[in-house]
């Protein structure tokens, strides 16, 4: 069974940064590619980061690019997702990803709020 459970959402101020973890069960991150997603109001889920579980690839979304780094942490079964220069289009909820072999497990997300 796979569980998920990010944290470290807030209030911040454009420009400024957080960063949000992902705390999994045992063994997802050597099983399962991690992600992250951003969902905006009355927005759909987006692709934020995610790393592959087989090499540690990672890859980022368009926007994302230069600004968030992801980094996971296999002792801990933590994923990180490290977000600076935060803009007001990066609010949402972040919800954490583990998917692989056609299945995905998600967590509860956490609130992040940018303000302008």
């Amino acid at each position: 069974q796979v569980h998920l459970v990010e944290s470290g959402g807030g209030f911040v101020q454009a420009g400024g940064s957080l960063r949000l973890s992902c705390v999994a069960s045992e063994r997802t991150l050597s099983m399962y590619n991690m992600e992250w997603f951003r969902q905006s109001p009355g927005m759909e889920r987006v692709f934020v980061a995610g790393i592959s579980y087989k090499d540690g690839t990672i890859v980022y979304g368009n926007s994302e690019q230069g600004r968030f780094t992801l980094s996971r942490d296999t002792a801990k079964n933590t994923v990180y997702l490290q977000m600076d220069s935060l803009k007001p289009e990066d609010t949402g909820v972040y919800y954490c990803k583990a998917e692989a072999r056609g299945a995905e497990h998600w967590g509860q997300g956490t609130q992040v709020t940018v303000s302008s």
